[in-house]
């Protein structure tokens, strides 16, 4: 497929970018590339491979859901401006 300079002003206005025809020229030769590229990809025949939703076949490892520190409740609400039963007060900020 052959991409013209025109073209690629065209794509480019659509990007709201500006190119100078050099560029233009420049960007057609490898967009031309790209484009061969993707028509070499499509005449692979995948037909026995099996769609992939991620290239690893990695398991998500998960920790063991343990208790891993002591309970610092009482310590922390000592130091605390107002606690009341076990909670912490604050002042209010909605009407």
């Amino acid at each position: 497929m052959t991409i013209s300079n025109e073209d690629v002003q065209k794509i480019a206005r659509l990007a709201r970018l500006e190119v100078s025809e050099e560029q233009a020229t420049k960007f057609s030769d490898e967009l031309e590339k790209i484009l061969h590229l993707v028509e070499k990809l499509k005449a692979c025949d995948t037909t026995s491979v099996e769609p992939m939703t991620h290239p690893f076949d990695a398991a998500l490892l998960l920790r063991e859901d343990a208790v891993t520190e002591v309970n610092q409740r009482d310590k922390f609400q000592a130091i605390a401006p107002a606690t009341q039963d076990g909670l912490y007060l604050v002042p209010k900020v909605l009407d």
